[in-house]
């Protein structure tokens, strides 16, 4: 097992009280692991959406504007944070603030408490931040060990993209829903809902923007896509949910009109079976649970289209694993854990180092969260692959 240095590199993000974002890489001393503690060495690290809203707190990420300082290997990003934007981060102005919100390594130092030793050569996936880091130390319970002979790169999106999918069916069945609408469907995680519901048997309504991504999912097996980019959208999102029963939605967008059109097309849906009218619209009650931020708009209600029983309102990881509890958390990551490379299978356009992830050519690509467009940090080697 390779010596542990004493210290480290990891990308960190800083946003000045003149609204300068900074990003670069910072030198920081490896601590040792606490009893119920294990240091990892970091082999691979996903670059998810919710990395990114940290990572760049709303900057201007535009080729010609982004600037860069520095070395080859210690890259210095500035960008400028519009003024509007930073009111609702006034609690992260000075702030050098490291990123990463999952990844993989190798436990190659551990705590003297038995659950620490036992980890020690084990291959483990990793959340709690800091992950775009070349080591991280984190408690016991935040390691998911994964099956001898897993490339990190298999287990590097092991929490954030295959826990949200599985929370968001959890629930879909805890609320007492039987179908289920997902937003920008044909994501990393809208392909591993879509197989999770085929799985399961359950009646998903996938819609996307273009129609190569509908092709994309149909192709997944995918039994009922519709396309915002079609003439007929409204037409066939209402024959879609008509055909489910479909009364819970989750939205990756968040801006715009698409969660209003969801929860027209489900009144709409409901009306069709109502023996008796009602001024308030159907009893049954309509969710839409908003759990990205692709679009930074305002959401547009129109009110008046979706009677009174529904809701929308935001849904987080960190929440839903707080209130399931450990045993339904258990769970899922052993679930997820088992089924790696089939069910929650990940797939990476490019394979970065620390500091080819600042530059700014690579930047301006991933920033854009393109579907099929998915970044691999690796923080220990010049390239993973």
């Amino acid at each position: 097992m390779k010596a542990v240095p004493h210290t480290a590199l990891q990308i960190c993000s800083l946003l000045k009280t003149n609204g300068e974002l900074e990003l670069s890489l910072a030198e920081f001393e490896v601590p040792q692991p606490a009893d119920g503690e294990v240091l990892v060495r970091v082999e691979a690290a996903p670059i998810n959406p919710s990395d990114q809203v940290l990572l760049f707190a709303s900057a201007d990420l535009d080729l010609n504007t982004l600037r860069a300082t520095g070395s080859a290997s210690r890259p210095v990003v500035t960008a400028q944070v519009p003024t509007g934007a930073l009111g609702n981060m006034a609690a992260r102005l000075g702030l050098s603030l490291p990123i990463g919100n999952e990844g993989c390594g190798v436990v190659v130092a551990a705590g003297h408490s038995p659950a620490a030793q036992a980890l020690l050569g084990k291959t483990v996936a990793v959340i709690g931040g800091s992950m775009f880091s070349q080591y991280r130390t984190v408690p016991v319970e935040m390691c998911l060990v994964l099956p001898d002979g897993t490339e990190p790169a298999d287990g590097a999106s092991s929490f954030v993209n295959p826990l949200t999918a599985l929370g968001l069916v959890e629930t879909m069945r805890s609320e007492g829903h039987r179908a289920l609408v997902h937003t920008a469907a044909a994501s990393s995680l809208g392909q591993m809902l879509n197989r999770i519901c085929l799985e399961d048997g359950i009646d998903l309504v996938n819609v996307v923007r273009k129609p190569e991504q509908a092709a994309l999912l149909r192709s997944q097996g995918a039994k009922l896509v519709v396309d915002t980019s079609a003439p007929d959208f409204e037409e066939a999102l209402l024959a879609a949910i008509d055909a489910t029963g479909a009364t819970i939605a989750f939205d990756a967008v968040g801006g715009g009109r698409l969660a209003g059109q969801i929860l027209s097309a489900m009144e709409a849906s409901l009306a069709r079976k109502m023996t008796a009218f009602s001024p308030y619209g159907s009893p049954r009650h309509k969710q839409v649970y908003s759990y990205g931020l692709l679009d930074g708009g305002p959401a547009v209600l129109e009110r008046g289209r979706f009677g009174m029983a529904w809701s929308f309102c935001g849904w987080l990881l960190t929440y839903f694993l707080e209130k399931a509890g450990a045993e339904t958390v258990q769970r899922l990551k052993q679930r997820v854990a088992s089924n790696l490379k089939t069910t929650f299978a990940s797939a990476y356009t490019k394979d970065v180092s620390l500091a080819q992830a600042l530059s700014r050519e690579e930047i301006a690509i991933y920033s854009k969260r393109a579907t099929a467009a998915k970044y691999l940090v690796c923080p220990n080697k010049d390239l993973c692959s």
